[in-house]
């Protein structure tokens, strides 16, 4: 099942050994054992689940990476038990929301951000400011997802949007890298089975998910505007399938 050739193998290596690294860095292996029941709860979830539903006993590289993304991205001054609820909806909600039989959020957006509004569940997103190891690993799995179009669309439009506030600022244009969330453009955002799988709705997806994320920033609002525009843009994936359906798009 898991094979080094495997792109989902490799998105669960790079991650563990990014977790190692941070831990290592800030001394903090409390974080490892977020990681850790995460992993453990959203694998036994799949598990389960594939069992009822197919009589198989399986464990998922999915699931894995599930748990691995909400390990990074909730905070680990959180107790376990929400830790632990946020990985079973994930996987729960991921069987349960489906059309044609495609699940249509990103799992662990979606139990994260169900963890914060029924919980109160923080997060903490960590490592997502290191860019110099997340974008070029992360151009590296948007390419093998076949989602550079994705990364595409959401870097001109934040570059653009958040270039404009710079300059009526007059602050300088550089100081605007320092806001992207690196972990979520290039580990969340390029999701392949919640993402538009032609490329005019990738442009439009990346796109439209950057501009959510500079309109609610500046609302101000409460909630995590990065997950919300995330989920709000998987909702709208049947559709934007539906852009220029050609047979060089729909691979």
């Amino acid at each position: 099942m898991f094979r080094l050739k495997s792109i989902k193998t490799q998105l669960i290596l790079y991650l563990a050994c990014f977790a190692l690294f941070l831990a290592a860095k800030d001394k903090d292996f409390n974080f490892l054992f977020v990681i850790l029941i995460a992993v453990i709860f959203a694998s036994a979830a799949e598990t389960l689940v594939l069992r009822l539903r197919t009589k198989a006993f399986r464990i998922t590289e999915s699931a894995i990476i599930t748990g691995l993304i909400i390990g990074f991205v909730l905070s680990t001054d959180e107790t376990w038990w929400k830790i632990a609820l946020a990985s079973l909806s994930a996987i729960f909600f991921k069987h349960l929301i489906r059309i044609k039989n495609r699940h249509i959020f990103n799992p662990a957006a979606f139990g994260i951000f169900l963890a914060i509004i029924v919980l109160g569940a923080s997060t903490g997103w960590r490592g997502t400011y290191f860019w110099y190891i997340l974008a070029p690993f992360g151009l590296y799995f948007a390419h093998r997802f076949r989602k550079t179009e994705v990364v595409a669309g959401y870097a001109v439009v934040s570059l653009l949007l958040f270039g404009i506030q710079a300059f009526l600022q007059k602050v300088p244009f550089v100081n605007i890298f320092g806001y992207f969330s690196y972990f979520y453009i290039f580990v969340m955002v390029i999701e392949p089975k919640t993402t538009p799988v032609n490329s005019t709705g990738k442009y439009v997806f990346g796109a439209g998910a950057a501009a959510l994320i500079f309109v609610l920033t500046q609302a101000g609002v409460k909630f995590d505007a990065e997950l919300f525009s995330l989920l709000s843009m998987n909702a709208a994936v049947p559709f934007l399938n539906t852009l220029s359906q050609t047979k060089g798009d729909l691979k």
